[in-house]
């Protein structure tokens, strides 16, 4: 029957999704309260509880997908803990988190800025601060020796009282050394460096789209799998030594920009190019 979970042999159990619930075959190696978890999630993110449509109850998801009350409860309680439900006794589970409001909006210059800036709209939390070895790829972009230490430093930054950016810095020991856990609340990290006394000269920066991992979608607040934007870039002093590669995925439904475009008419091609501002 469609909704009711199947087996596997040696693969464990897996969701069989109705119509709408998603494709069968994503997350079928997940726990099942993960993968009701990441069904319920797609369902609010694409307003299916708008109004007042409630949550399915303990009980209904057990019957829907033919698990056990406690992997319903299971689900629901995980929801909750991200702030995507509220559940009271009595009442049921209802949508808390809305996924309908008009994005941020920008040109392309202020897109790039603001995304590594803090600005009087947006609430900063601090997520993480620790030093460990780094990735590879960080360990690359900042030109760093096999076994170097970094700093890494994840923020979560609110706008309108929903989450809106995950950044992920990670700096050289002997440079992060020069900032305090306090102060990374407050200011954007290139500041901090400049007040130190570093002189910073150039940057280099690439824009990707790219999915929701888990631990990305619960802090962003969108389902696994969800598109994200992502700047990164790696900022260097004016001795081109690397001093900061940051990473910043932003929900797209919560951020886009825009652009002005003028017609150039060349002498083989006629291309777009960026529209010059205005003086001022």
């Amino acid at each position: 029957m469609a909704g009711r979970r199947t087996r596997k042999a040696g693969s464990g159990t897996h969701i069989k999704h109705r119509p709408g619930n998603g494709p069968d075959d994503r997350g079928a190696s997940a726990p099942l309260f993960q993968q009701i978890g990441d069904i319920l999630r797609d369902q609010i993110a694409t307003g299916a509880f708008d109004g007042e449509a409630k949550v399915p109850s303990e009980h209904e998801l057990a019957e829907r997908f033919g698990v056990s009350r406690i992997t319903a409860k299971r689900a629901l309680d995980e929801l909750a803990a991200e702030g995507l439900v509220s559940r009271r006794r009595g009442y049921g589970t209802t949508v808390i988190r809305r996924f309908s409001e008009t994005p941020v909006d920008a040109n392309i210059d202020e897109l790039l800025d603001n995304l590594l800036m803090f600005d009087i709209k947006t609430n900063v939390r601090l997520v993480e601060f620790g030093y460990n070895l780094p990735t590879d790829e960080v360990r690359r972009a900042l030109r760093l020796e096999p076994g170097a230490k970094v700093l890494r430093v994840v923020r979560m930054r609110e706008y309108a009282g929903q989450p809106l950016a995950h950044t992920l810095a990670h700096l050289p020991e002997p440079i992060a050394r020069r900032l305090k856990r306090e102060d990374l609340k407050e200011r954007p990290i290139v500041a901090l460096l400049e007040k130190s006394g570093i002189l910073v000269g150039s940057a280099e920066q690439t824009i990707t789209a790219t999915n929701a991992d888990t631990v990305m979608a619960s802090r962003l607040g969108v389902a696994t799998g969800s598109p994200l934007f992502c700047v990164a870039r790696t900022i260097f002093d004016q001795d081109g030594r690397a001093v900061q590669h940051i990473r910043v995925h932003y929900r797209a439904d919560r951020y886009r920009y825009t652009m002005k475009l003028t017609r150039v008419k060349g002498a083989a091609r006629r291309l777009w190019t960026p529209a010059a501002e205005p003086k001022t």
